[in-house]
C-alpha cells in the first residue's frame, strides 16, 4: 500500500503536483494564496481512494485520466464541469463520475473539499459483461450520475468501508487477496450505481454453454486458485465461456453465483487453518481470515458462524 500527502500554497507546484500524479493538467486561479490544497492519497495497484481540500477557486483543465474517477464532493461546489457531451455542477452530497476514462475534461473548483477514488476501467468487465456485441469490448459507464439516490448512498458506503478498514490497515490492504477483493467490491458497486453498457442476464448461446461440463470446469479452477486473486471473468475464461454463460450455469445447478463459490471455499480453508493453528505462535483469528481475502471482520464472524455453528475464534481455542 502506498501513502501520498501534498499541501502547498504555490499555484504552480499544485500544478505539477497534479499532472504528475492524475494526468497532465493546467491549472488557474484568481484567489491562489486564500489557503493551500492538501491531497492525501491511501493506494493498492487496482485503486486509490485521495482525500482533496482546495481552500481557493481553480479552473483546470485535464487530459485524459485512463481510469475511473469517482468524486464525492463534502463541502463547497464544482462548476462548469465539462467534458464532450455533457456540462454539469455539483455540490454537496454529489457523487459523480468525472468523465470517461479516454475523454479531457475541464471546469472550476470552488473552494471544495471533495474525495477521489479512482479505478482501473479494466475492473468493470472484470465483474460484469458488456451488452451483446459482434466483437468483446471493455464494459464502460454511459452515465456520470447515479440512477438513483439510493445507489448514490450505497456507492458512498462502499468506498468509506475501503477508506476506514482497508486501506486504513497497511498490513490488510497489502495482502493481495484483500486488495483483490476490495477493488472487485468497488467496481461491482460503481456498475450497481450508473447506468452502464453491462448486461447480465444470458444469451441463447450462453444458456447452451451453461451444461455441467462448464460448472466442472470452474469449479476445479476456483479449487485451484482459491489462494489467490481471482475474478469471475478469470473463473469464465477457465471454463471457456462468457460471464453470463458461468453466472447462469451456477444459478441453474447449484442456486449460488460463481464469487459466493469462492468465498464457500475460501471460508473452508479458512476453518481448516484455525483447526491446526498453533496458538503458541500467537496466530489470531484475524491474520487467517485475512490471508484468505476476508477484510472485515463482522462480515466474517457471521459467515463464518452461518457455515460452521460456532464463533471463528472457538474454533481457534480448540472448542
Amino acid at each position: 500500500m502506498d501513502t501520498l500527502v501534498f499541501e502547498s500554497d504555490d499555484l504552480a507546484s499544485t500544478q505539477d503536483f497534479l499532472s504528475r500524479t492524475y494526468t497532465r493538467m493546467r491549472i488557474g486561479s484568481s484567489t491562489p494564496d486564500a489557503a493551500p490544497a492538501r491531497v492525501h492519497r491511501t493506494a493498492v495497484t487496482a485503486f486509490s481512494v485521495d482525500d482533496v481540500t482546495l481552500g481557493f477557486d481553480m479552473d483546470y483543465a485535464a487530459t485524459p485520466l485512463g481510469r475511473i474517477c469517482l468524486c464525492l464532493v463534502r463541502s463547497g461546489t464544482i462548476r462548469d464541469h465539462a467534458y464532450r457531451g455533457v456540462e454539469d455542477s455539483f455540490g454537496p452530497g454529489d457523487v459523480v463520475s468525472l468523465a470517461p476514462p479516454d475523454q479531457p475534461y475541464s471546469g472550476r473548483v470552488c473552494a471544495a473539499r471533495y474525495t477521489l477514488a479512482l479505478l482501473d476501467p479494466a475492473l468493470l468487465s472484470q465483474v460484469a459483461e458488456a451488452a451483446p456485441r459482434r466483437a468483446p469490448q471493455p464494459v464502460r459507464l454511459t452515465g456520470h450520475r447515479p440512477h438513483s439516490p439510493a445507489a448514490a448512498r450505497q456507492l458512498r458506503a462502499a468506498v468509506g468501508y475501503l477508506r476506514a478498514h482497508v486501506l486504513a490497515d497497511p498490513a490488510l490492504a497489502d495482502q493481495p487477496l484483500i486488495a483483490s477483493t476490495a477493488a472487485q467490491h468497488l467496481a461491482a458497486s460503481i456498475l450497481a450505481c450508473f447506468p452502464s453498457t453491462a448486461l447480465t442476464d444470458p444469451t441463447g448461446s450462453d444458456r447452451a454453454d451453461a451444461h455441467p461440463g462448464t460448472l466442472r470446469r470452474a469449479l476445479a479452477y476456483i479449487e485451484d486458485h482459491a489462494d489467490q486473486p481471482v475474478g469471475v471473468a478469470d473463473i469464465a475464461a477457465a471454463a471457456h465461456v462468457t460471464v453470463r454463460a458461468l453466472q447462469y450455469a451456477f444459478r441453474r445447478h447449484l442456486d449460488t453465483t460463481p464469487l459466493a463459490q469462492l468465498r464457500r471455499v475460501r471460508l473452508a480453508h479458512v476453518h481448516e487453518d484455525l483447526r491446526a493453528a498453533d496458538l503458541a505462535a500467537g496466530t489470531t483469528v484475524t491474520e487467517v481470515a485475512a490471508r484468505w481475502g476476508f477484510h472485515h471482520p463482522g462480515r466474517f464472524a457471521a459467515l463464518y458462524r452461518a457455515a460452521y455453528g460456532r464463533t471463528p475464534q472457538r474454533t481457534l481455542n480448540g472448542g
